[in-house]
């Protein structure tokens, strides 16, 4: 059915198109019955649907509907794959079509700044580029099945605390590269229908009334065409808002800025005709929605196999000194803690999902051997109670291997509130000390949504990160641990030894006003690797029960234009006794020294299945921004011209292979030339060089330093190394005491250099 939008804005009221620019309650948008414009639904998600109807709340006090709870993102980016993204939300998108939901809020990619963070959880990582390509293939597969997605929050909200008022003060480039850098791709690629913005100022102005934010970057740059939404609670100055770009304010106002919108219009303080374009961009959603409504299915048993399935691809072997697989039969094998029999397996707030029944390790592990269970430690506080301690030890203590199930409580993370510390509950610590004191043979299963401090790391066999990975969580767990299914996640983000390691720890998260970005660009592993700082687990790791090799990295072309498209491709083969499933990371170096970069940044990724010894080749594409960075002076992106290094890595720690390639740069830097310039400068533009190099050696002389001089006390004092480098960092006005020039002659100077850098 064709919808001709404009005619149907143009019947409306007034007063109806401002009241579409609202929600009409907590979950639903209005509609104006007489024109055919119906109420919609949208819900929380991201990793499944909490649908709620009555009583309606944010941070999930209330009850939603029995729903199917998939492994949230803490745990589907360490997958690296997305087609699994893909089918999970085509799944997502089937459950909203039977459950008639218009929007699902979701997915979210704010980068992992820190790992206090209380919403970590429900990000993908620490790295713009694998946040993006994971966002971009769950918004196609949701939005495959006629549904919409909210890709949020934008931008820049990386803590909890004073989200809704505190001031996020980022450089241009930094929130190019890194924060916005997570969404960019997501939304020129994946299309979502929708972006929530988010409650927070950027640089001193809310998210909310940011022109520059929601209408420039957002639409013109990179082309997103359906409507921006608030998050619930967001909104600060609704016509500002308005005029930025934010077309919904959920959730429902009361009126109250409804009516703030007509009386703009009425006192001309805002145009009509951009509330007709933000109804517009409203009714073009809807009605996409409304008229391609399908046949939903919500088989949950079939979509609680599909969450096994995910949490199996998702989790990450981090140790195993030959404990792991652990063998079906001859051994006794003791469960511990809270977590096996009631697994943690999503965040707290408002996207908790109501699962109708979740599978824990106890219950899964009924279907393959007996073991021994003893509860270990209580949830409900951090408080050793020595009953279970010394049941527990026990029960370690009579058994060949104890598998010990621990990680964070609710408590310790949510949305709302940033962790204090990096530690895990000292309750835990304590149980997993007695019990390696007891038995050697001891692998420990991780329930977090976020990195912890691993004081016993050495002192375990085995250890299996299965973050929040949804309500199948303890199906795959026992499928991995007992060789059912081959471990291949790697981590998303890096594991630091301890939370003052991590590059924002001086500066997160702030004094409730502002919270300063001062470690730049240098995020996660960009900080680590550029530091050459040990970690406990690097960005991209993650062990196998079996082993691949690489070999034969082949580049289309050594020499390219940043227009180019360069071609990648490698050997892979699996070296064990497994099938097994690799992901191999392309990263790229730049070595060219035109900006201050971090070492190496991640470019591309595949994740191949092998069979064992089969080898296979894989195939990955380097564009331009696969060499660029963000340019303050040009306000683009450039890639300067010199040698880049490509490396395949199976870590951002485990460099395997490498290549150099000479890239050339299409586009300048305009130089602009002033008394300031220093010399240096000006020798590394090859046309300014030209004018400037005859006047160098006479400049050498005259700062003492000519390798001519007969050896003295001076030239032993002032050496012609010595006097080159001075000369480098010497501004055109120091010409004036150097060279006896008068300030009329540098100027003149400056005018004959600045022609030449135009290339005039």
């Amino acid at each position: 059915m064709e919808r001709d939008v404009k005619a149907i804005v143009k019947q409306m009221t007034l007063e109806e198109k401002a009241g579409m620019c609202s929600g009409k309650d907590f979950w639903h948008l209005k509609g104006v019955e007489r024109l055919g414009i119906p109420e919609v639904m949208v819900s929380d998600g991201p990793h499944g649907l909490r649908k709620q109807a009555e009583e309606a709340d944010h941070l999930g006090i209330n009850d939603s509907i029995k729903a199917v709870c998939f492994p949230t993102a803490c745990a589907t980016a360490c997958s690296f794959d997305r087609d699994l993204l893909f089918e999970m939300g085509q799944r997502i998108g089937d459950e909203c079509q039977a459950e008639n939901l218009s929007v699902i809020l979701g997915p979210a990619v704010n980068i992992k700044r820190s790992p206090l963070c209380g919403r970590n959880f429900e990000y993908f990582s620490e790295d713009p580029y694998l946040a993006s390509q994971m966002a971009a293939a769950h918004i196609k597969g949701v939005q495959s099945k006629n549904v919409g997605t909210s890709i949020k929050h934008f931008a820049a909200n990386n803590q909890e605390h004073r989200r809704m008022s505190c001031s996020s003060e980022i450089d241009e480039r930094t929130l190019r590269e890194i924060y916005l850098g997570a969404f960019e791709t997501a939304v020129k690629e994946g299309k979502p229908d929708t972006v929530m913005c988010s409650y927070n100022k950027i640089n001193g102005e809310f998210a909310s009334e940011n022109h520059w934010l929601l209408t420039e970057v957002l639409r013109d740059e990179w082309g997103f065409e359906g409507y921006v939404m608030s998050d619930w609670g967001a909104v600060n100055d609704r016509v500002k808002g308005l005029k930025a770009g934010l077309e919904l304010e959920m959730p429902a106002s009361g009126g109250h800025t409804d009516q703030e919108i007509v009386d703009a219009v009425r006192n001309g303080e805002l145009d009509e005709a951009v509330l007709d374009t933000a109804v517009e961009r409203i009714l073009n959603i809807v009605f996409k929605f409304t008229d391609n409504r399908q046949e939903g299915k919500f088989d949950k048993e079939e979509d609680h196999k599909l969450a096994a399935k995910v949490a199996e691809e998702s989790m990450v072997l981090l140790k195993n000194e030959g404990i792991l697989p652990l063998p079906k039969e001859g051994k006794k094998i003791a469960f511990i803690g809270k977590f096996a029999q009631k697994p943690r397996f999503q965040g707290g707030g408002s996207s908790h999902i109501n699962s109708f029944k979740v599978t824990s390790a106890l219950d899964a592990v009924k279907e393959i051997t007996e073991v021994t269970y003893a509860q270990g430690y209580d949830v409900q506080e951090d408080k050793t109670d020595q009953a279970l301690l010394k049941e527990a030890v026990r029960a370690a203590e009579e058994a060949d291997i104890a598998v010990i199930f621990a990680g964070l409580p609710d408590l310790f993370e949510s949305e709302g509130y940033d962790r204090s510390h990096m530690r895990m509950p000292d309750c835990q610590n304590e149980l997993i000390r007695e019990i390696t004191k007891v038995q050697k043979n001891t692998v420990v299963v991780l329930h977090n949504g976020s990195p912890v401090e691993m004081p016993w790391a050495d002192d375990v066999k085995g250890i299996l990160e299965a973050y929040l990975c949804g309500q199948a969580v303890g199906q795959a767990e026992v499928n991995l641990l007992f060789g059912i299914s081959n471990p291949c996640g790697k981590l998303a983000e890096t594991i630091p030894y301890k939370l003052s390691d991590n590059p924002s720890y001086l500066n997160f998260p702030g004094d409730g006003q502002t919270v300063e970005y001062k470690e730049g660009v240098f995020v996660g592993y960009r900080y680590y690797d550029t530091k050459e700082m040990p970690v406990r687990y690097p960005f991209g790791y993650g062990l196998s029960y079996t082993t691949f090799e690489y070999r034969d990295l082949q580049v289309s072309s050594g020499e390219m234009k940043d227009t180019d498209t360069l071609k990648v491709s490698l050997k892979v083969k699996n070296t064990g006794n497994r099938a097994g499933k690799e992901i191999v990371q392309l990263y790229v170096a730049d070595k060219t020294g035109a900006a201050s970069r971090p070492v190496k940044e991640l470019k591309n990724f595949t994740k191949v299945f092998l069979n064992p010894g089969e080898e296979k080749t894989v195939d990955m594409e380097l564009d331009k921004r696969s060499f660029a960075w963000y340019c303050t002076a040009i306000h683009d992106w450039y890639a300067a011209t010199g040698e880049y290094e490509i490396i395949a890595a199976a870590s951002s720690k485990d460099i395997r292979l490498t290549k150099t390639v000479h890239v050339t740069a299409t586009t300048e830097i305009p130089l602009h030339i002033h008394m300031n310039t220093t010399v240096s400068e000006l020798m590394e533009n090859p046309r300014t060089r030209e004018v400037i190099q005859g006047m160098t050696e006479s400049l050498v002389e005259s700062m003492g330093g000519s390798s001519e001089e007969k050896e003295s006390a001076a030239t032993e004092a002032i050496s012609p190394e010595m006097s080159l480098k001075m000369l480098e960092n010497s501004p055109l006005r120091s010409f004036r005491s150097f060279m006896g020039m008068t300030t009329e002659e540098i100027e003149e100077l400056i005018k004959k250099l600045q022609k030449a850098a135009d290339g005039e």
